[in-house]
């Protein structure tokens, strides 16, 4: 069977059984996903307190954070992204077929990726020498450097842990990998606190500061692989488990493995995208943001110009993503990650109605909870900011800056998420070249309505405004061309669906602006205000979202998919009276074998 019998031909037929819903499906393994990932972004931000206590925002930290960044690229690109994209659809489809098959696919594609690994770390490597050898670096430069020398073998460690972690989804194991990002949150807890304690660090001035500091990041860096061991042993017994044995070495091709590889090159490409779509907004904003001297002008095109950014625009912007960010990992990827494996093991049996069902319920489920958290967010954005933020250098400025991108910025969650749904919907049909297109579009639409609200007065915002802009256009975009991939996804009866919760947002909403109006909510802008007022509208808002969720049925829904709130049984009704089988003429992108 080909790749693309396989995106064609997902069929429902009327002939068949209608198909015993799982009792848990993937809603349950999304609670377990999310639980973690909370716990883990909760740490997150503890580690992030810990490293402002005692390294402050001086160059060895940033330094660290430099490199750090590398081994976090290369998973986002390899170990997250093109291979585990192309290797789950295939696996899911071998172990319907032939388990041993499926083992001995698993076992070369591990050994590929240590193999292409490794060799990376080793060309890294030798650059990175060179670079120390021949380069003339700056202190901070040379700090770099070194770091990144350090901690590069984490780019096999931390792949190899989310590839194997990938195995582990397609047996519907989603605990482990999602708390191995725990354990170097705990690490990196520890290293530094108890490592400050031993080096006397809060009692250094000056020099030797920043010197304890820096062998404190060496010592970081070093505990980083340590981590990474901790973190791939961690998931080893599981994978005994489920029948998974490593190979030779010497084996790792194969037909599959060969087929894995021509459909990760689209899905690389398209992570590269987002990746040069962040590195061409940074670099945007510091080209747009003016220097200490206020006399400087930009000269633009033969034109001279004030500079439309203020000084310290990047950080701003920084910390603005790091708030949207965080319901983006606790709920729209723990979504995505549990969902993935359903629908690729739906797509290989070719039951377009199994397939679509659980399309449908996992973008109704990603709107459920984002389109709460763009408008939540947006209503809480002052008292999360000054009570997380506005302490020392951050001023009362600053946070009027970030809450103004923080509004662009959560409006976008829900397109967000449910892109994330729709994206892996393409990747199980086998499908990598229409994320890949869509995204450089959604690049070239960012760039192009950032730049001119940046000379707005929007400024900064602007950024965060073109961001909404490319999101919601992607999700709309991606959304209509699956509908007609598939056959139609019933977007009429997810609609009544919708409008239910849209009608809850507005109740919560009202019920948020009433409090903030009315004289029960703590007044002030100190960090025991903020955190009462921040309690106090997510404890109201979260209950009269919730309670009119309930009133209108959508639990019930949601529990039952099948059914509607009065009970009524639409488990076979597609609502799009097309046939039973995909064709080329309904929009299908045949995928290349």
């Amino acid at each position: 069977m080909t790749m693309s019998q396989i995106a064609v031909s997902i069929s429902d037929s009327s002939r068949e059984p209608k198909p015993v819903a799982r009792k848990s499906g993937f809603i349950g393994h999304v609670k377990i996903i999310s639980i973690l990932t909370l716990f883990s972004r909760i740490l997150a931000m503890g580690r992030e307190s810990v490293v402002a206590t005692f390294f402050g925002a001086g160059v060895v930290s940033s330094a660290f954070t430099a490199a750090f960044k590398v081994p976090n690229l290369f998973r986002k690109l390899l170990g997250e992204g093109a291979l585990s994209a192309a290797f789950i659809p295939l696996y899911a489809q071998a172990l319907k077929q032939d388990e041993a098959e499926a083992n001995s696919f698993a076992a070369a594609s591990v050994n590929l990726l240590a193999m292409i690994l490794i060799g990376l770390t080793i060309f890294g490597e030798l650059c990175l020498w060179a670079a120390v050898k021949f380069v003339g670096l700056r202190p901070d430069e040379l700090l770099i450097a070194r770091f990144t020398a350090i901690m590069l073998p984490y780019v096999f460690l931390i792949c190899g842990t989310a590839f194997l972690g990938a195995i582990l989804q397609v047996h519907h194991r989603f605990a482990l990998p999602a708390a191995a990002p725990v354990l170097l949150n705990v690490m990196h807890i520890a290293v530094i606190v108890i490592g400050a304690k031993m080096l006397l660090l809060t009692h250094a001035t000056g020099e030797r500061q920043i010197l304890l500091q820096s062998r404190l990041a060496y010592w970081l860096s070093g505990f980083v692989l340590v981590a990474g061991v901790m973190q791939i042993g961690m998931l080893l017994p599981s994978l005994r488990a489920v029948g998974f044995r490593f190979g030779k070495i010497t084996d790792f091709w194969s037909p599959m493995v060969a087929r894995m590889l021509r459909l990760s090159i689209p899905v690389a490409l398209s992570a590269g995208v987002l990746q040069l779509s962040v590195v061409v907004d940074t670099l945007i904003t510091v080209v747009l943001t003016r220097g200490e001297n206020p006399a400087d002008r930009l000269h633009l095109f033969g034109h001279v110009l004030n500079y439309p950014l203020q000084l310290g625009a990047v950080a701003r912007l920084n910390w603005a993503q790091l708030l949207y960010q965080f319901p983006l990992g606790v709920f729209a990827i723990s979504l995505a990650t549990a969902i993935f494996p359903s629908l690729s093991s739906d797509a290989v049996d070719r039951d377009r109605q199994k397939f679509r069902r659980v399309l449908r319920q996992g973008i109704l489920f990603a709107l459920l909870e984002g389109l709460p958290a763009s408008i939540g967010l947006v209503l809480v954005r002052y008292p999360t900011v000054r009570l997380l933020f506005e302490r020392g250098n951050f001023t009362s400025f600053d946070t009027w800056w970030v809450t103004r991108s923080l509004i662009f910025y959560a409006a976008g969650i829900w397109a967000f998420s449910v892109q994330q749904i729709l994206n892996r919907a393409y990747y199980a049909m086998h499908d990598m070249t229409t994320p890949l297109v869509l995204s450089v579009v959604t690049m070239a639409v960012n760039t192009a309505v950032e730049i001119p609200l940046a000379f707005t007065h929007l400024g900064e915002a602007g950024l965060a405004a073109g961001t909404l802009a490319s999101f919601a256009i992607q999700a709309v975009v991606m959304l209509i061309m699956l509908d007609r991939k598939v056959g139609g996804l019933g977007l009429a009866r997810m609609a009544g669906s919708i409008a239910k919760m849209l009608l809850a947002c507005g109740v919560m909403t009202a019920a948020c602006l009433g409090l903030q109006n009315s004289g029960f909510l703590p007044k002030g802008s100190g960090h025991l205000a903020s955190l009462e007022q921040l309690a106090a509208l997510l404890t109201v808002g979260g209950i009269s979202y919730a309670a009119v969720c309930w009133w209108l049925g959508l639990m019930h829904e949601f529990r039952h998919p099948g059914q509607s709130a009065s009970g009524e049984d639409h488990s076979d009704d597609d609502g799009d009276g097309q046939s039973n089988r995909l064709t080329e003429g309904r929009g299908h992108v045949p995928a290349s074998d």
